[in-house]
């Protein structure tokens, strides 16, 4: 089986359809809705090698998320894409400073995606 990539979204529709697109390359893929679904999953699910995430969500968005994961040893080396319609340059500095690996505005292209994780995977 392929890497395992956690795709954390809010809206059902891009879940969907990041994790089709990934499935096509053969990757793993587990769903979540929010930071928190996403936190819950990370400590029940098979190792994740890499995760997506959206930055609005309810409950916890994805810059909460990406602090709590930073600050654990066991999941403070996974690669973190964040996938938002936040396109600023403050909210991308945002996250590159608080950990993520790549920061992608929506919508975004699923080849140029699908680069960017195998290169963070390589």
């Amino acid at each position: 089986m392929g890497k395992h990539i956690l795709v954390v979204d809010d809206s059902k529709t891009i879940r969907n359809l990041v994790a089709f697109v990934l499935k096509a390359e053969g990757f793993k893929v587990s769903t979540a809705e929010d930071g928190l679904d996403a936190m819950e999953k990370l400590y029940n699910l098979d190792p994740v090698d890499l995760i997506v995430s959206d930055v609005n969500m309810p409950r916890m968005d994805g810059f909460t998320f990406i602090k709590n994961i930073r600050m654990q040893d066991a999941y403070k080396d996974i690669p973190i894409i964040v996938l938002s319609t936040e396109g600023q340059e403050k909210d991308i500095q945002t996250g590159l400073n608080i950990g993520a690996n790549l920061y992608m505005v929506k919508p975004a292209q699923p080849e140029k995606m699908v680069r960017n994780i195998k290169m963070l995977l390589g």
